[in-house]
């Protein structure tokens, strides 16, 4: 094309697709909700206790016929495996699950001291969860025809393969560098890491790709009580090169990116988005 023509644009078109959002009612999923729907998705979300805003921003998003919240508790394993069978029964497919809800225990607690069942908690929201999720909604993308209905790119001649569906795991800087005093939180997000890469291995070759995405400090509201503290906040900031923290929506996209055909050669990638903050895969 010549140079002085003007382009009509870059596609990141998703229409067709059907995404699983958890954790969707407030900032990254919510974000992420936003984004799929600009794209074109259908979209499921679910949410725990902020059943008014999840209705609100499914009402935004278009309604039943393209944006549907779904209340659920995810603590087991059984409650991933029942919200794949919810999400998948709206619209008969899923072709993207990303995995964002989890919990990180604002309060300092020293491994010394921590009880079982903080341990057991975090690790059941963060990790149990997602082996339900993850194992419902391969089985789901498996048995399901391959969504070759979706709009396919200009200059998609270099496509070779369309995806039989996507999955993103949230984790975090913590799973790469570890995080003091939160301890069950780092180990809960370092075992997604390599949950990835064990799912992209056996799962690619079958046209599940499988990556991750491993956020630094987030402007949302679980971070906001760090954040508005001038001491502590400064010993989060204090690492990051740009010296700020992310907004939302620095954080899904990338994530929207990773569900269209043009990242459809990446798979069992760790994709750090933390400013700078940590120079490691």
């Amino acid at each position: 094309m010549p140079l002085n023509k003007q382009a009509p644009g870059l596609s990141l078109s998703l229409i067709g697709k059907v995404a699983l959002v958890t954790g969707g009612s407030r900032g990254i999923g919510a974000a992420t909700v936003r984004l799929l729907r600009q794209a074109g998705a259908r979209v499921a979300f679910s949410y725990r206790d902020a059943q008014d805003r999840a209705r609100a921003l499914a009402a935004e998003c278009g309604g039943d016929d393209a944006c549907r919240a779904l209340q659920q508790e995810l603590a087991t394993v059984e409650d991933g495996q029942t919200l794949i069978a919810s999400a998948s029964a709206l619209w008969g497919r899923l072709d993207c699950l990303i995995v964002n809800h989890g919990i990180w225990p604002s309060h300092e607690q020293p491994i010394a001291s921590m009880s079982p069942g903080q341990w057991r908690t975090t690790l059941g929201i963060n990790l149990d969860s997602v082996f339900g999720l993850v194992q419902s909604a391969t089985a789901q993308m498996l048995a399901q025809p391959i969504n070759s209905g979706a709009p396919r790119l200009d200059s998609e001649t270099w496509v070779t393969q369309t995806p039989r569906g996507h999955i993103i795991l949230i984790a975090s800087t913590a799973a790469q560098r570890g995080e003091a005093f939160h301890a069950d939180y780092a180990a809960s997000k370092g075992a997604l890491i390599s949950l990835t890469k064990s799912l992209s291995t056996e799962l690619a070759p079958q046209g599940i790709l499988c990556n991750c995405i491993a956020p630094g400090w987030v402007r949302t509201d679980m971070s906001a009580s760090t954040l508005s503290d001038p001491i502590t906040s400064k010993k989060a900031l204090g690492p990051i090169p740009l010296g700020r923290a992310a907004s939302p929506e620095e954080i899904a996209a990338p994530i929207v990116f990773l569900c269209t055909p043009w990242a459809g050669f990446i798979s069992g990638e760790i994709w750090n988005i933390n400013g700078g903050a940590v120079l490691a895969g």
